[in-house]
Formats: C-alpha cells, sequence, structure tokens
C-alpha cells in the first residue's frame, strides 16, 4: 500500500503518514471537523416538497412531476372527504 506525506503546514497532531485509498474503496473510519460545517443553503428549497419512489411500470407512464399531480388530483376529486378532519 502507498503512502503520502503530509505537509508540514497541516495540523501536527494528525499521523505523518496516511495509506493512499484504491479508486472506490471506502476507509474504515473518517473524522469529519464538524466546526467547519455550514448549513445547507438547498436546504428552504426542500422543504416543500415529498419524494415518491415509484416502479418503474408506473415511471414509463408518468414522466414528469406534472403528469403524476394530475393523476392524483384526479382519483382525490373522487374520493369523498373524510369526516372529522
Amino acid at each position: 500500500m502507498k503512502t503520502t506525506k503530509i505537509p508540514a503546514t497541516r495540523k501536527a497532531n494528525r499521523r505523518a503518514a496516511i495509506p493512499v485509498q484504491q479508486a472506490g474503496e471506502l476507509k474504515p473510519e473518517y473524522r469529519f471537523d464538524y466546526s467547519q460545517a455550514k448549513p445547507n443553503r438547498f436546504a428552504d428549497r426542500a422543504r416543500d416538497q415529498v419524494v415518491v419512489l415509484l416502479d418503474p411500470d408506473v415511471a414509463q407512464v408518468f414522466t414528469d412531476p406534472a403528469a403524476v399531480n394530475a393523476a392524483l388530483r384526479a382519483i382525490l376529486s373522487a374520493i369523498p372527504p373524510r369526516q372529522g378532519r
């Protein structure tokens, strides 16, 4: 396994040599510095959306979100409203 040297500018508490990973190979452990984390700027966009996985045969019929929404709204209009809500 190859190793690579860490430049002297990095933190001194890290190991002197880190094994180089092969393409697609996962390390046994990853250490993340969560103090450097930033809020997800895309989170507000996803709050009003719901993701539903369609089976492949259904996905062939409904090729875009508008088609799925139109079909579901047609079904909802045929169902009597619930009592007590």
